[in-house]
């Protein structure tokens, strides 16, 4: 029965989701004035260069000590901390996160946050990571041995590394499209699934 039935056309993942996915202090991952916090920001935009001012940006990150955090109740905003986060762009297509700076899930490893962009247009989410800034000598060898970023020329690593704001605050601009495109991650169902690859 199910051959004779055509497929269900494919939709856009937005600007639906500004109704049901958005919720009070998502973007708060910890709460103000919490040892350690740091704030994540930047602006999403488009292949004109345009800011996006409808789109979602979510992100999900190791504790500072690099333990991966396995437990629910990110919703709740109860002081838990889980390491994720979703936020809406304003008008200007910029978002913000309170949280924790990620420590590297093993050592020599390069420190980063996962982060999923949802935008009006596009047929499926994107993935892509914001790496913590090298502030020493081990900072600098871990993001120069990661094999992402090891694969990319200079230009293209740029557009996946933060950038340490004079007031202390984490920059992570994402452009969709276009010059100065992010890097944006593919997942498949492979014998490597769950493995980064690098896909635009």
């Amino acid at each position: 029965m199910s051959d004779l039935l055509p497929p269900t056309p494919g939709q856009t993942v937005g600007p639906f989701f500004g109704y049901a996915l958005p919720y009070a202090h998502g973007n708060e991952v910890v709460e103000a004035g919490t040892a350690g916090a740091v704030r994540l920001q930047g602006t999403v935009r488009d292949g004109a260069g345009t800011p996006v001012p409808d789109a979602l940006v979510e992100i999900w990150h190791a504790d500072p000590a690099g333990n991966v955090v396995g437990r629910s109740g990110s919703l709740l905003r109860d002081g838990t901390f889980t390491g994720w986060g979703r936020a809406e762009t304003d008008r200007e297509g910029g978002f913000w996160f309170r949280t924790l700076t990620p420590g590297p899930t093993a050592p020599g490893r390069a420190a980063f946050f996962h982060v999923t962009l949802f935008a009006r247009g596009l047929q499926d989410r994107l993935f892509t990571r914001a790496y913590v800034p090298a502030e020493d000598g081990a900072g600098q060898a871990a993001l120069a041995a990661d094999p992402l970023l090891a694969s990319l020329d200079a230009q293209r690593r740029a557009t996946l590394v933060t950038v340490r704001e004079p007031d202390g605050a984490l920059r992570f601009d994402i452009r969709m499209q276009g010059e100065g495109e992010t890097v944006f991650l593919t997942y498949d169902d492979g014998p490597d699934a769950g493995r980064d690859g690098v896909g635009a």
